[in-house]
């Protein structure tokens, strides 16, 4: 297999800094909004009391997965001691760490206060499910930390092998437990017909290993195209055959779900015509159609060139997040209160009328100014990584093999 490489970039090129900037000003932006959102409150929002999670929970779910699988892609091959993938363990770190950022940064932005993290830890119920995700979110982002310090520590000699080997086993726990436990948040709520099922926390971490092998996928493939990364064509085939196997993996889950819900024909069976044919339907099938044209273009070797291979991975990232979408908004599109109530913009958007009018349609739908915010700090995660292309060394070496 003859090796598709470029030639290596100076380091912290203009090109470089210029995006650095352009990130740091969106996300300033996105600071500016937030700020706004500070002052009005989350009425601003599209979120109301029956659907009290949005765009905000969507992505930080979504961010978890892609840190979680980036970080999983970089530890097994040095924990089982098996062959890596060209030496980009640095690289998969990096992405954890820039979206472990950026889940962090959605959690802020969603209590509504910063202030409220004072109080999350001061009265902190450790029998909650949402009090272990901040447990565990905390220890794998130090985690993060340590081992990209302990990698780079390592391939200048001042670290053993087997410390680092230690502290990849370490990661590799933290980084399933994390989402698993992201999972039970949502698949322990009873009152929800969606949500309340055991497959959800094998579900999260198939989704995470589509999602961040992914972006590793998309990030090598940009790197070596700029001239940064040296990597044989052959690691990056490997990669996409993982991949196009986790999108299948992740839909033979979803189906299963699926069919346990619709059969024989019950309560699920509204969660299912939700899905299918309901207001969800787009990002459903949008979903299906993304990961299977993903799976398709990882396994035919004629179509594993760049192109193809960004434009996979855009769409196993884009289809996560559909998935994403539907489990969140989903779990609130069926009402779960029968009693009658009283209808005001602060319980649905749509609250002229009757209940089953109010949820006829989209419950929920962001705003202008949650969208901006979402963009914002996906600008800081870019930033992050870029950064750490600029100041840290990511090439891999000898060692790093």
């Amino acid at each position: 297999m003859t090796s598709n490489v470029a030639s290596p970039a100076r380091p912290g090129g203009k090109g470089l800094t210029v995006a650095i900037a352009v990130c740091a000003a969106l996300a300033l932006v996105g600071v500016g909004f937030w700020m706004m959102q500070l002052s009005g409150g989350l009425i601003q929002t599209g979120m109301r009391n029956l659907d009290n999670w949005g765009l905000y929970i969507i992505s930080f779910m979504w961010f978890v997965g892609l840190s979680a699988g980036g970080l999983i892609i970089s530890s097994v091959p040095r924990v089982f001691g098996i062959k890596g993938f060209g030496g980009i363990s640095k690289i998969a770190i990096m992405t954890s760490l820039a979206c472990t950022c950026c889940a962090v940064a959605m959690i802020l932005v969603d209590l509504g206060n910063p202030l409220r993290v004072w109080e999350l830890i001061a009265y902190s119920n450790l029998s909650s499910p949402l009090m272990w995700d901040v447990l565990v979110i905390t220890t794998y982002f130090v985690l993060s930390i340590v081992y990209l310090a302990l990698t780079l520590r390592n391939e200048k000699g001042k670290t053993s092998d087997a410390a680092l080997r230690v502290v990849s086993a370490i990661c590799l726990v933290v980084a399933v437990l994390v989402h698993t436990v992201t999972a039970w948040i949502i698949g322990l709520q009873t009152s929800h017909e969606l949500w309340n099922t055991a497959l959800m926390g094998p579900w999260f971490v198939c989704s995470a290993l589509v999602s961040g092998t992914a972006l590793v996928i998309f990030a090598c493939v940009i790197l070596r195209k700029v001239g940064y990364l040296k990597l044989e064509q052959a690691h990056l085939n490997n990669m996409c055959k993982m991949l196009g196997a986790f999108c299948l993996v992740d839909l033979y889950f979803f189906g299963c779900d699926l069919l346990t819900e619709a059969f024989p024909a019950g309560s699920g069976a509204a969660v299912v015509d939700m899905l299918v044919a309901g207001p969800l339907a787009p990002f459903f099938w949008a979903q299906i159609i993304l990961c299977a044209a993903c799976a398709v273009i990882c396994f035919v070797p004629q179509l594993r060139r760049d192109g193809f291979m960004i434009a996979a991975a855009v769409m196993a990232m884009v289809g996560i997040f559909c998935k994403r979408v539907q489990l969140i908004a989903g779990g609130f599109q069926i009402p779960n209160i029968s009693d009658a109530f009283s209808l005001t913009s602060h319980a649905v958007p749509n609250f002229e009328g009757t209940l089953a009018q109010a949820f006829s349609g989209m419950v929920y739908a962001p705003t202008a100014l949650e969208l901006i915010v979402f963009a914002g700090v996906l600008a800081l995660g870019v930033m992050i990584f870029l950064l750490g292309i600029k100041l840290l060394d990511l090439k891999p070496n000898e060692k790093s093999h």
